[in-house]
């Protein structure tokens, strides 16, 4: 009778150890994170302030290149992609539509990552957030993929909008050559604004003010994006001076020179990505010589235009993992108090 007892006893214990064991905690926890975040930056008003904002500044760009288009198009009707000319031709001193977003593209990714992880600090639910049955790595990861998602969302309305305006202001849609490249060039325009996001993302985990993250983002923003060029000129006149009796080799070394300082910026490297995939014209993503003897009109396909632009795509994307996978490692080994 006493081993009967013991023996049930035993199992009993064996029970309350397995009832016992760890909490569990779920693989895919990067979803639920990624859903709240990005339920919350499509109902944000930065979120509608910005898609208006670029949209405006397209709707600017497609306007004034419509009128030229339609008018050249009367004359040259056989002209190959024609649709495309709305996003690259810049008249009356207005900056072509992929350079605009080239421009404004950047706030989109700073928008959706300056406060993705201090703010949580600041709001003390960074702890709780942490303490939840999922693994620390995938809050940074639904973060990312929530920041990502919004800004795919946001481009895909601006591009809609632009690109039906310009169907209504040329009275022709495009082909379906036309909307490979266009589709290619939303996806370079997402990774690049992605790019922006990953890097703010990084400020935010290093910095504990999302006013200070969001400083020095806009700082680095004007610096790449807006003085970039200037920049570039002045380094590049310094080392590469051009004479007033200037031969054509010095002129060509200070281009190649100033071109080459400028590819240090993103913006300049989804410049010349872009600017192939929607012009098939394009033969180059260096110094154009306008000056062609003797040269023959043609025209590339999709797949040779990203043959051409292959290491711009590469770099972009490279520098893209290379900031997120920073952020990662930075948060995986801070300290998160209570």
């Amino acid at each position: 009778m006493t081993a009967v007892v013991t023996d049930t006893a035993a199992v009993q214990e064996r029970e309350e150890v397995t009832t016992a064991s760890p909490r569990v905690r779920y693989r895919g926890g990067w979803r639920i994170v990624a859903g709240k975040e990005f339920a919350d930056h499509v109902r944000s008003v930065r979120f509608v302030l910005l898609v208006v904002l670029i949209a405006l500044a397209g709707l600017a760009s497609v306007h004034s290149a419509a009128g030229p288009i339609r008018d050249a198009a009367e004359d040259a009707s056989t002209t190959p992609s024609i649709f495309l000319y709305l996003f690259t031709l810049s008249p009356d001193r207005v900056p072509a539509f992929h350079e605009f977003l080239g421009i404004l593209g950047p706030l989109l990714g700073i928008a959706f990552g300056f406060d993705a992880i201090n703010a949580e600090r600041s709001q003390r639910t960074l702890p709780r957030l942490v303490s939840q049955p999922i693994h620390r790595d995938e809050i940074i990861n639904g973060k990312f993929v929530a920041g990502l998602g919004a800004i795919a969302l946001a481009l895909a309305a601006v591009m809609a909008i632009v690109g039906g305006y310009g169907a209504f202001r040329l009275g022709l849609g495009p082909t379906s050559s036309d909307m490979a490249r266009i589709i290619a060039f939303y996806v370079v325009a997402v990774v690049y604004v992605g790019l922006w996001l990953a890097m703010s993302i990084l400020f935010s985990v290093i910095s504990r003010r999302a006013a200070t993250t969001a400083l020095t983002a806009i700082a680095i923003w004007l610096v790449l994006t807006l003085f970039g060029g200037l920049i570039a000129g002045v380094i590049a006149d310094a080392i590469r001076p051009v004479p007033d009796e200037a031969t054509v080799a010095q002129v060509l070394d200070n281009a190649r020179l100033d071109l080459n300082i400028r590819r240090v910026s993103p913006d300049q490297l989804y410049r010349e990505a872009t600017g192939v995939l929607l012009n098939p014209a394009r033969q180059t993503t260096g110094v154009i010589i306008t000056e062609t003897v003797g040269a023959l009109p043609s025209t590339l396909a999709l797949r040779d235009s990203l043959l051409l632009a292959w290491w711009q795509l590469v770099v972009i994307v490279a520098v893209t993992i290379a900031l997120f996978a920073a952020a990662y490692i930075v948060f995986l080994r801070q300290e998160v108090r209570a």
